[in-house]
């Protein structure tokens, strides 16, 4: 089964996830199959806190992916955003 997930980088205390996806017997960090964006937490003033490619997430979707429960929950919020800016 396909999964759109979240993979951690960044450092120690200084979380930062792409949103992927992946096979979902791969590890968190592991091998994915494509990036659609990422989610920084801990942005502070100017920096972008969150980017995703919706267009791909649609088409993941419609292939049979399936979204954890936060990564659908960014994705609404990515979305509520574009609908405001445009």
């Amino acid at each position: 089964m396909v999964k759109i997930r979240l993979s951690r980088g960044g450092a120690k205390k200084q979380p930062f996830y792409h949103i992927i996806v992946t096979d979902s017997r791969s590890r968190r960090d592991g091998r994915n199959i494509e990036r659609l964006g990422f989610f920084n937490p801990v942005a502070r003033g100017q920096e972008e806190r969150l980017r995703v490619d919706t267009d791909r997430v649609d088409h993941w979707v419609g292939q049979g992916a399936q979204m954890t429960e936060r990564v659908s929950h960014l994705v609404t919020e990515a979305r509520k955003a574009q609908q405001q800016s445009a």
